[in-house]
């Protein structure tokens, strides 16, 4: 299990890339905080701002328990466990 460093996933509802992370998080017991971009405009200019002006889903932002932070489109499992070991 996980506990190093913290994941932010944005997404939406309908989103199934969404849907595919965050079953493979949970399957591996990382735990990350979901924001619906939907419902949270200020995330929503976030992923605008990360993905060149397009609302991209799922957007992962991992900060390492050393403190580096990562920002992500749709990253795999395996991205986001590498950004956690940073």
């Amino acid at each position: 299990m996980q506990d190093a460093g913290t994941v932010t996933m944005y997404s939406t509802t309908w989103c199934g890339y969404c849907r595919r992370l965050k079953t493979q998080l949970d399957r591996e017991g990382i735990a990350y905080t979901e924001i619906n971009i939907e419902h949270d405009p200020a995330s929503a200019a976030f992923v605008e701002k990360a993905n060149g002006g397009n609302q991209t889903v799922p957007t992962v932002l991992v900060t390492s328990s050393a403190g580096s932070e990562s920002v992500m489109t749709n990253p795999s499992l395996a991205q986001v466990k590498q950004a956690l070991a940073v």
